[in-house]
């Protein structure tokens, strides 16, 4: 989103209108996300319980590429973020902003120069660019979602599927009063433990960070020529890993009434887009969609009919995504195959709105409530 366009970031309501005004820099918060994939920042300034985003960046820049094999970020990679980076700095001068989280993720956290690509960074384009555990990943995007947590929830599985790797959160609500279940998610930015506040408190059962996202799975089977074969191989292959997170040894026994996933991703969001049929994807339309597992089931069906080129040239899935559709679908599959729902909500926010909401929280200006 460019300069001078700005909109209410909440589900439901649609876009408020464009503000003229320019906002005041010492109001402006901005959250950058290097994943292994891409790069994508917001600016953003609070509204009562709302971010009000003031300009947005998005670019594949494939940092992972690579690195399945060597171990190493390449020079090529580093590059392309380095470029994209730039880009970023620009806009945060150009828009004074002052307080920022600039972070990486599962790529850096593998790479054995991961240290020195910060330096580099550093170095080109002055940016202090921090690599965050994996558990602070998974909490970020936890209370990103939290305005769409149904009242109705007792308990909540989030997904937010990367590029190098997949974070699970599960949630008991039980214990909350159905009116303070989101809020209770949103407290989570304080972390996963388990200590008594005077609030309701959103208890987490169990957490995994897999490290495997949709382009570190994608490489694992590059050499596997059949379409249908690798998918079914990255699916398995990526259900295995939850062996450890203990609601998947579980999941037999699991009530389905008062369930809900959350998925937040480009995955999800594609394939959410693919069913409702968008040749031009519409946040307003995806955010916040519900699906069921036959819908999705539906549609990772039809893209495994089209094969390789027919995704290609597919208007739903886009030409920067078609690629990683797969073995996104492949990690989607293996969850519900696991947690089959009527009540998949999908996603289009994550790391950098809680980034964002957790600065904001941390200096006070944004009330307590929902993004």
């Amino acid at each position: 989103m460019g300069q001078g366009q700005r909109r209410f970031y909440s589900k439901p309501k649609p876009a408020a209108p464009a503000q003229i005004e320019k906002a005041d820099p010492a109001d402006l918060y901005a959250a950058l996300d290097l994943g292994t994939n891409s790069c994508r920042m917001l600016i953003a300034q609070p509204k009562g319980t709302h971010l009000h985003i003031v300009d947005s960046f998005s670019k594949s820049v494939q940092l992972g590429h690579g690195l399945e094999a060597s171990g190493r970020l390449s020079r090529a990679s580093m590059a392309r973020a380095i470029g994209a980076l730039k880009i970023c700095q620009r806009k945060l001068a150009q828009h004074q902003v002052r307080h920022m989280r600039i972070v990486a993720t599962e790529a850096c956290r593998r790479a054995t120069n991961g240290g020195e690509f910060l330096n580099l960074v550093k170095r080109e384009t002055g940016l202090q660019m921090e690599i965050i555990k994996p558990e602070e990943e998974a909490q970020l995007a936890v209370i990103s979602c939290a305005p769409l947590v149904s009242a109705k929830t007792e308990q909540l599985l989030v997904v937010d599927i990367g590029g190098g790797s997949t974070e699970l959160v599960w949630i008991d609500l039980s214990r909350v009063a159905p009116s303070e279940r989101a809020r209770a998610i949103m407290r989570l930015h304080q972390g996963f433990g388990h200590e008594e506040t005077i609030f309701p408190r959103a208890k987490v059962v169990d957490w995994i960070s897999v490290p495997l996202g949709v382009a570190t799975l994608k490489d694992l089977y590059h050499d596997v020529e059949d379409d249908g074969a690798r998918f079914a191989l990255m699916s398995w292959y990526f259900e295995e890993q939850l062996a450890k997170f203990s609601p998947y040894v579980d999941a037999a026994d699991q009530a389905r009434e008062g369930f809900q996933i959350i998925g937040t991703s480009g995955t999800v969001t594609t394939v959410a887009a693919s069913h409702l049929g968008l040749k031009r994807y519409d946040r307003n339309k995806v955010d916040g969609l519900r699906m069921t597992s036959d819908q999705i089931d539906t549609v990772i069906q039809t893209y495994l009919a089209l094969g390789p080129e027919g995704r290609r040239n597919d208007p739903r899935i886009g030409r920067d995504r078609h690629s990683l559709i797969m073995s996104g679908s492949a990690i989607l599959q293996a969850l519900l195959r696991a947690w089959p729902t009527d009540r998949l909500s999908v996603a289009d926010r994550g790391l950098r709105e809680g980034l964002l909401y957790a600065q904001m929280c941390r200096d006070g200006v944004m009330e307590d409530g929902l993004l």
